[in-house]
């Protein structure tokens, strides 16, 4: 927990990083440690030999979602092999009413957007939806998000109501200091689904070792500030969908 101190953040939701496969020992660990009045976890199964008596015993200790990588693994998928994939995550996790969490880019979304009416789980999308941002020299001011592909179809989703998303890892997708492009999502998210976003920290920020993450701290408290939903966004729907009872 040192480093939410350093953030200001007395609970923490651990994921499971994608270099840790299926082995989820190290993060079961911490949620032993920290205890489930303060800590919740995301873990990574196969939804094809998980039992459920070990997914309740998870539970016991905080974990509330799995997390499937269909992004930076370079996992190939067509609309039917998706659906199928999606449908055995949901079978293994619905009994207990965990969270299916995805990290896609956002070319990708569309597909998720005609299939995810058929799915009976909370899904929460990484990262902002991991746009594809043009360059920014290439960038009109001002800029529109919906010119990118696939971020219409996102919208839809959340619009639904059984779509959450993150505000997560901006500068993993936007070069711009000034997180010009990111800004211009968080700004339409906040209008379509203020109810519906969970801040995240993206700690211990893999593949950018030293990042200072302050700075997108601030800006998301900014973002949120104007758009009136900062306990929202930072408290009350973290809360919802992580199953904290206060």
């Amino acid at each position: 927990m040192t480093f939410e101190k350093t953030v200001g953040i007395s609970n923490i939701v651990l994921v499971q990083p994608s270099i840790y496969g299926n082995d989820n020992a190290c993060l079961l660990d911490a949620l032993k440690a920290i205890g489930p009045q303060h800590g919740r976890g995301v873990v990574g199964i196969d939804p094809g030999t998980i039992k459920l008596e070990e997914l309740e015993e998870w539970h016991k200790l905080g974990v509330r979602g799995v997390r499937l990588n269909l992004k930076s693994t370079n996992v190939q998928f067509t609309e039917r092999s998706l659906r199928e994939m999606l449908k055995s995550y949901e079978k293994a996790i619905k009994p207990l009413n965990w969270v299916l969490e995805l990290f896609i880019g956002m070319e990708h979304i569309p597909i998720l957007d005609r299939i995810a009416g058929d799915l009976d789980v909370r899904l929460c999308i990484a990262h902002f939806g991991a746009p594809k941002l043009p360059k920014i020299k290439e960038r009109e001011r001002p800029f529109d998000p919906y010119d990118l592909d696939g971020f219409r179809s996102l919208v839809n989703l959340l619009a639904r109501g059984n779509t959450w998303i993150k505000f997560s890892a901006a500068y993993r997708f936007d070069k711009d200091a000034e997180m010009r492009g990111i800004e211009a999502i968080a700004g339409e998210l906040l209008k379509t689904a203020g109810d519906r976003i969970v801040f995240a920290s993206d700690w211990p920020h893999t593949r950018f070792d030293g990042l200072d993450v302050r700075p997108f701290v601030e800006r998301c408290l900014e973002w949120t500030k104007n758009a009136g939903l900062t306990e929202q966004v930072f408290v009350l729907n973290a809360r919802e969908l992580w199953d904290i009872q206060e």
